[in-house]
């Protein structure tokens, strides 16, 4: 799990162009979208699941299905370990 969110900063870097300082010190368990993360939209969004299905090969759910999986780096880690 510890590689897989390791690989996720570094495309939340690359897709969304964050620095590579505020990525690494990213908390896991802080949301994604909203205040106290990052503060992510829909774009952001749709950039990052595009991301993972290119790196990981692991499809992201359209509509309110996405939501628990973009809760937080950990959780989106977590779908990619179990359907990789």
């Amino acid at each position: 799990m510890d590689e897989t969110i390791a690989e996720l900063r570094a495309l939340l870097v690359s897709e969304l162009e964050l620095t590579r300082e505020r990525a690494d010190q990213l908390d896991v368990d802080a949301p994604l979208f909203g205040d106290g993360g990052l503060g992510l939209d829909s774009l952001d969004a749709l950039q990052l699941a595009v991301g993972v299905e290119e790196r990981f090969g692991v499809a992201i759910p359209d509509g309110p299905a996405a939501r628990p999986i973009f809760a937080s780096v950990r959780a989106l880690a977590a779908h990619i370990v179990e359907h990789r």
